[in-house]
Order: C-alpha cells, then structure tokens, then sequence
C-alpha cells in the first residue's frame, strides 16, 4: 500500500471548476475585433498593376497606372482610430497595404509587317486590303508567355529528332511570368517601292549554273543577298522605322515564266568549281584591288521621310505609303540599280565570277571573306562550300524578308526531324490566288463535269425532281465560289450558268405555288430563300468582292508564317537556366592540342575570326577579355586520360537525300563524361572558370580540342554548351557531310573551321540563346522544332557559314538578361508578400507596424519605378540601357524583402511573449479563494505516519 493517500475522485472534478472560474476571460483580456470584416473608409491604398489576367491583357501605356502613390500617402489619409480598425480587420498585414503577388508583366514588341507587291501590280496582280489583312491578322496571338526549353538532350534520337531532359526543378520557370505585347503594324508600300525591288531581283541575280547558257531552258538564278540587304538596309533608314522589328514580304512578278531565283551569299557550287579548274582565274583575283563600282551605292540619311512618329501602341494598325513621296528613295536607288546593270553588260561568266571574286575579297570584313581568302590560300579552294538558296533571309539589322514569288525551297534534318521546312511550308500566290484568278475556259468546263459527277454520284433511287434541282444550285453555287466570284474577266462559263440559275429560280417557284407537298415545298422555299442572297455570277467592284476559298486560305497560311517569325525570330525560347547581365565577359580559351605547340599563331585556329565573333554578342556596354592557353595532351597524363575516358566511337546509320543507305562510324567525344572529368581536374589545377559571385565579371571556360582524325561531340555536334562550360571540337578534315540538307543536297561542314558552332554554344553558355529552330511548346509540354526560319547570315542558321550574331540575336539576348532579372524579382517581392499574408494582425502591433510601414511602401515603390522604366525602354527596343538597371533592381527587390523580413521580426515579440503577459488580468478578490484552496489540498494531501502491518 502506498505511504500516502490518493486524492478520492469526487474531490478532483469540483477543485479543477474552481481553478477555471478563477483563470481570467479571455474575452476579457483579448479586444481584437474580427478580421472578416472589410476595411472602413478611405481609398484603396495600392493594387499590383502587375497582377493582370487575361482579360485585362492591354495594348498601351495605361497598363502602368498610377496607384501606386496610395501607398505612400496611406499613414497621413486616415485618422488614427480608423486607421487601427483597419488594421486589425484586414486579417494580414497583406490585405491592410491591398498587396498582392505579381501574376505577369507584360513587355511591349513593336512590330511591322510591311507588304510590297500586294497593290494589284505585283505577282499575280494579287490585291490585298486593309480590311482583308485585319480580318486576318487581327487572329493571330499577339499576346504569349517567355518560354524558356528544357536541357537538350546529349545526343539526337532516331530519325534526327531534338530529345529534351525534364528536370524536377528549374532555375526559372518554362514559362515566364513576363509575356511579350506585339503591337502589329502593317505597312502597305505602293508601286514606287515595288518597281524599285524588282528591278534590283532582276540586276542583282546571276546563273545558279553558269555552265548552262540556254536562254529557252527553265533555269535557275541566284539573287545576291548582300547586296539585297543594304537595298532593305536603305528603305528602313529612309522609312526611319529602325526602332521597331520589320518583316517584308515580297510578292514581285516572276523573272520568267520558266525561270526559279533564290538568295545567296556567296558563290554556288558550279562557281566554286570554275574557280577550282581555273588557276588564271585565281591569281587575277589575288592581285586584284578593291573596286568601288561593284557594290550598291545608295547614300542613307538624306530626305528621310518618317512612316511615324511613334509606332502605333495596337493589336493591329494599318498604313500605307501612297501618300508618301518614295519618288526621291526611288530614283535614287534605281539610278544605282542601272549604273549595276551597266557593269554587268556583256560580260563572260568568269568576269562575273571574278566581280563576285572581288566583292567577297576586298569588300566587308566578315566570315564570307576569312572562308574565301584562307581557301584562295589553298589551289584547290578547300572548305569553299556552296550556302543554300533560300526564299527568306534574316539580314544583320532589325528586319527579315520573305519573297512569296522565289523558290520553292527546302531545308533541315536530312532523313526524319519534325518541322522540317518542305516545298510547301510557304504560301504560294500562284498555286491559290494565281491559279484561281488564271483558270481558262477549257479548264473552267472540266472543273464544272467533275463537281456534277462528284454531286450526283451520291444519288440513290428514291429522289424527286426537286432534288435535282437542289443538287443543281449546289453545283453552281461551289463552282461559281471558287472560279467565278473575284475574276476581273468573267468566264463566258459564269454568264451561262448565271442564266442557267434564272431559269431554276422559275423552276423552283412553280413548287412554291404548286400542289406539291409539304415537304418539297420546305425545300423549294429554302432554296429561294438562299438565292436571294446570292451575288456569284454578277460584275461588282472588286472591293466589294466576297473572300474565296484560295484567298482565305492563303491568308491563314500567311498569318501562320507570320506568327511563327515573332516566335522564332523576334521573341524565341531561350535556355532554362537563369542568365544574368555582366559588365565584363571573361572569355578562357583552351586550346587542347594532340603535340605541344610553341605560340598561337602557329595553332590551325583563326583566333581573330573567333575573337570577333564572340564580341558579337556583346551587348552596348559590355567589355570583352580574351585569355587564351595552350594545352598537350601529350606532356598532361590527366587530360590526355581524360580525352581518352570520352572518347566513343558509333555505328550511324544514314539514309542520304538520294535515298542511298550507307553506315559511317563517327568517333566522338562523350559531352557528360569529359565535363566530370574535366571538372576533377580543375579541382587540382588552374582549369577552372565560371561564374562570379557578383555581377562585375564573367568568365566562360571554352575547351577548344583540335585533333587530326574526324571528331564529333555526342555524334553530331561541333560545340557544345555544357552546365559549366563549353566544349569545341576540331579536326583536318575539310568537307563532311552532316546530317543536314538542303535542297536536296546534304550541307557539308568544314570541320577545320567550327567557329560558326562554337559562338553559337558560346552564346547559349552566356545568355541562354538557342537555335532558331528549337522553341518551346506549351501544349506539348516540351520543346518543338520549326526549321523554317533557320536562315539569314548568323550561327544559329543552317543554311549559311557566316559566325557573327544578328541585331535580333542581340536584342534575344539583352531582353533574356532583362526577363531573368524581373522573373527573379518578381519572385523575390512575391515570396515577400506571401509572408505578409500569412502574418496576422491585431492590435497590439499596431504601433510597431506603423514605424516600419513607410520603408515598406518606399522599397516596394521603388521597384515597382523600375519595373516601368524596364517596360518603357522595351518599347523603343532600348535594351542597352535597360540591362543596365538590371542591378539596380535586384538591389530593390532584395531591399524590400529585407524590409519585410524586419518587420515581421520586430512584430513576433509582441506576438510571443508580451500578449501572453498582458493578457494575464490580476484580481485580488481571487487571492483569498486561492489560500482556501491551498489549505484544504494540503489538509487532504499531507504526509502521514504509517502504521505497522501486523499479520
């Protein structure tokens, strides 16, 4: 038995009531009122002009209103008790400052559509309005996120399709909370402009063969894109439209009949081989000199004459220039374009390979003109290869063109791929609109049996004679949509037919009023009743005409090609990653070398060529720093182990264009084995580069693996960029055959020269830049191919050689460090509101909120000042300076969550420690009770002698 007593329970239950009618109310002690109730009086103090859903989606200035001043004046509107009754009843200090999280950011893209050709005096003499065009254009998507793709895979899949790795997370979300406003605006250039284009197609066009002489044999013909480029280059200074994105289309009059053009830069295959043969030819072009006469000479900035002053903040706008005087622009240019021609006039082919000889050699210093005077070096012009003849071109400034007259062409993956550009992918004038317009009377009479046959072959036996007729206006109604309606000279098909349909509106009448059923008077009547509608086979003005099947569906044709520049070419998806502008680009050359060699300039490597092409990226302020090193595999046992443990060789399977099957073995580097491996050698030594802890300096580590035997990276690359580096490969072996064609011809790379791929993954490593062809799809959930507008002389197009980056690259990659910058910022100022959600508000922190209250509104003003100024700045395309206040903003954002942070922290001992001690009341009447309560425990409870236990 235990030495002392328990407590019987029928004295517990009455103890524990008193002590809890002795514990104080806490009704008493809390005056805090509900937080569910809605604030009282006053304005609301600010509303995140950011927090836009789609239907508050906007095309002007008015997105950045101007509420954003309530915060600051919110200490002084209201009256002190109001002011705590708002406090305490708006539940989170969130709601109280009317905070919410940033949903998107919309950066505006000014962009013109600009169309020549399209007056009724180009190709076709196809006539578009401004009706027309806004009926169409105006479906396009004018409002889409900033996507950003997955890690490419190491290697392509079968049938050459782009493989992507789905992470768990990424740096960035894939797609942004930052969209892009396109404010569309299409320009209508009149006769002036378009005579002036197709004089300069037909001046500056020459023999794709010129072994072919014949004048009657279809032929085709090569336009040079150079000098194509500084006519466009003209027009938009002229136009002074150099702020905005320009895409032309060009629907000229076809050279011939039986004659094809396409642009190039450069010589075609057949030149290459005339100067190969001819080794006259060559020495007459080494000694020659610069001539003057052999380019355009258009004078820029004189007489401009500005589209507009500002370019229109819309969905969609329309303007047209025939109230424009071009005529100066005009003359001008076709005086140049004439003293051209004069040149040309009867010269052999090798004088007109010798200009273009000329041009290329002593003309601009770029990538065409290093491949040309390094291969004149060699007698048999090794790594001279022939570029793609393209119907569209992506020139160095702010415009792209498409001629809708040129081609058809084709280019891409060789066997396999998605969204490989084919024969078709471009609107064709001639085979819609052009071939409605031009069917003959023969053609038109055929076309008429097959619909009857069509029509009536689905008749069965039981038919009425009212159905006849109906299968009749059925006939004449599809056939008069399609070759009828819109014809400026009427078919003497279409008279007859109109006559045809009098005689069946009397024919259908007489059912109307007739005995006949119910049944086929219904049907009589509805038939009327749509031939009262009708205007098919009667002469209206064309303007009045109503929209044919072809125009309609070259128009969505067109639209779709339209939309795919912006996605590809103005705005594209960029890498996953989170790149950040710096003021300095470190760049680390590791030349890795088989032998060890003595200085650079003995290395088989134009590091000029490579040094300009990496400063091509550079943005307005950027500085570049070039540290070359020389490594041996030979005198490095670690990196000759480490160049050995990724070295693989495979089995490739390929099917060329001819349809021929041949299996190569491609000796590659393996990309994720010679990181880690490189990466544990940096561990040892000074093969190390990165990125920087602060926002000064950059450096890019570039492993530059020169190898006498052929090498690839991952089987089919040159370069790669890798989590923390870049890979180069290089090796003598001067024309091979990639798994790219075009035009039915395999496009071969010079592995001597991997510039081209090695500033395009240099350019992915620093910005997140990506091919042309590669962008991400929402309803895919990954990443999709397009290779339509690969084109144009940059790195990230396949049918050309040239290395230095376009004014829209650059414009990709300042707008990707400005998009990085705000994703984070909205994250960060997010993540800060979310804690000022979930903190709650009472009375008693009150005060100390309020001393804190005003460093709250002026942090988040200020970055909310440089979010508008970032969004103002995009609308000029002044990038340059916006990246500029990429620090200062990241700088803010951190301000104001170290603000919140503050205090949140100043508010939790108020909400820990002193609220439970002032809500502890002190009565002195309990004090009495308590001693009673004491004494009669302690009188139960106290300890007792125990007696003996006697057995």
């Amino acid at each position: 038995m235990s030495p002392s007593r328990r407590l019987p329970a029928p004295f517990v239950f009455p103890l524990v009531l008193l002590l809890l009618a002795l514990v104080p109310s806490l009704e008493a002690a809390e005056s805090t009122p509900g937080t569910r109730t809605r604030k009282i009086g006053g304005a609301a103090s600010v509303f995140s002009l950011f927090n836009l859903k789609p239907e508050s989606k906007f095309w002007s200035e008015s997105v950045i209103r101007t509420e954003f001043d309530d915060l600051e004046g919110s200490t002084s509107r209201d009256s002190s008790k109001k002011a705590l009754l708002n406090f305490t009843r708006a539940g989170n200090i969130a709601n109280y400052m009317s905070l919410a999280e940033v949903d998107s950011i919309y950066l505006s893209v000014p962009v013109n559509f600009i169309f020549i050709g399209f007056d009724g005096k180009g190709g076709h003499e196809f006539k578009l309005g401004p009706e027309e065009l806004e009926r169409w254009f105006t479906k396009i998507d004018h409002i889409f996120e900033q996507t950003r793709v997955p890690p490419v895979g190491e290697v392509l899949t079968p049938f050459y399709k782009t493989s992507v790795k789905k992470l768990k997370q990424y740096d960035l979300p894939l797609i942004s909370h930052i969209n892009h406003n396109f404010s569309v605006h299409a320009v209508h250039m009149g006769e002036d402009v378009m005579s002036v284009f197709q004089h300069a197609i037909k001046v500056l066009s020459r023999r794709e063969d010129i072994r072919d002489s014949r004048e009657a044999a279809e032929t085709l013909w090569q336009v040079d894109s150079d000098q194509m480029e500084h006519l466009f280059s003209a027009l938009v200074d002229h136009l002074q439209i150099q702020e905005a994105y320009n895409i032309f289309i060009l629907n000229p009059k076809p050279i011939g009949k039986s004659t094809q053009y396409g642009y190039r830069k450069g010589f075609s295959e057949s030149e290459i081989n005339l100067l190969r043969e001819n080794k006259t030819l060559q020495a007459r072009i080494l000694q020659s000199k610069s001539d003057k006469r052999l380019y355009l000479d258009i004078e820029k900035g004189v007489n401009r004459r500005p589209l507009y002053e500002s370019h229109p903040l819309s969905s969609f706008s329309w303007t047209t220039t025939d109230n424009m005087d071009m005529g100066d622009w005009s003359k001008k240019c076709k005086e140049a374009l004439s003293n051209f021609e004069l040149l040309k006039e009867g010269k052999s082919k090798d004088d007109i390979v010798y200009d273009k000889a000329v041009q290329v050699l002593h003309g601009k210093k770029d990538e065409m003109h290093d491949i040309f005077e390094s291969a004149l070096k060699s007698s048999d012009l090794k790594g001279l290869h022939a570029e793609c003849l393209t119907d569209m071109w992506i020139g160095r400034d702010r415009f792209a063109f498409i001629d809708l007259s040129a081609g058809p062409f084709a280019w891409g993956p060789a066997v396999g791929g998605d969204g490989v550009r084919t024969e078709v992918s471009l609107p064709n004038v001639a085979k819609t609109v052009g071939a409605v317009a031009e069917v003959t009377e023969e053609e038109a009479e055929a076309k008429l049996q097959d619909t009857i046959r069509e029509r009536f072959s689905s008749f069965g036996e039981n038919y009425h004679a009212v159905d006849i007729l109906l299968a009749e206006i059925d006939v004449y109604e599809l056939f008069a949509f399609k070759h009828c309606v819109g014809r400026r000279v009427q078919l003497a098909l279409c008279k007859e037919l109109d006559e045809r349909m009098h005689d069946l509106k009397g024919e259908l009448e007489g059912y109307n009023t007739g005995d006949s059923d119910d049944i086929n008077k219904k049907k009589a009547l509805d038939a009327l009743n749509r031939m009262e509608k009708w205007n098919l086979f009667k002469d209206v003005p064309e303007e009045h005409h109503s929209y044919t099947v072809a125009r309609d569906s070259f128009l969505a044709h067109l639209g779709s090609l339209l939309w795919g520049s912006m996605r590809h070419v103005i705005a594209p998806s960029v890498s996953h990653r989170a790149h950040h502008y710096y003021d300095k680009l470190s760049f680390q050359l590791y030349f890795v070398t088989q032998e060890k060699v003595r200085s650079i300039k003995q290395l088989p490597v134009n590091v000029k060529s490579v040094t300009e092409g990496l400063s091509s990226m550079l943005l307005q302020f950027q500085k570049p720093m070039f540290s070359p090193h020389m490594l041996s595999l030979s005198e490095d046992p670690a990196l000759m182990m480490a160049f050995a443990m990724a070295r693989r060789a495979a089995a490739v399977p390929l099917l060329l264009v001819n349809g021929t099957y041949k299996s190569t073995v491609h000796t590659y580097l393996d990309s994720a084995i010679l990181q880690h491996q490189l990466q544990r050698l940096s561990e040892h030594n000074s093969l190390k580069g990165g990125h920087s802890n602060h926002r000064s300096t950059l450096e890019i580590p570039i492993f530059w693996f020169i190898h006498s035997e052929p090498l690839l990276l991952d089987k089919h690359y040159q370069a790669k960029s890798l989590s923390n580096m870049v890979v180069v490969v290089q090796s003598e072996v001067d024309s091979w055959e990639s798994h790219l064609q075009c035009n039915g011809r395999s496009i071969l790379w010079d592995l001597r020269r991997p510039v081209k791929a090695a500033i395009a993954a240099t350019a992915e490593y620093v910005s997140g830049l990506l091919p042309s062809h590669l962008a991400y799809s929402p309803a895919h959930e990954t990443a999709t191919e397009d290779w339509t507008w690969s084109v144009g002389c940059n790195p990230l197009s396949i049918t050309s050689k040239d290395w230095q980056l376009s004014e829209f690259q650059r414009d990709v990659i300042a707008r990707n460090y400005i998009v990085t910058a705000v994703e984070e910022s909205i994250q960060i100022i997010n993540s800060a509101i979310q804690q000022l959600i979930t903190e709650r508000t009472s009375e008693r922190g009150f005060k100390l909120f309020k001393a804190h209250e005003r460093v709250l509104v002026e942090k988040y003003n200020s970055v909310v000042s440089l979010w508008r100024r970032v969004s103002a700045m995009s609308k000029g395309l002044r990038y340059g300076d916006a990246v500029k206040l990429t620090s200062m903003l990241e700088d803010a954002s951190h301000g104001f969550a170290n603000a919140v942070n503050s205090t949140i922290s100043s508010l939790h001992p108020v909400q820990c420690t002193r609220e439970r001690k002032l809500d502890v009341q002190l009565d002195l009447t309990t004090i009495p009770a308590f001693l009673a309560v004491f004494l009669l425990l302690w009188f139960l409870l106290r300890p007792r002698r125990p007696k003996p236990k006697i057995n």
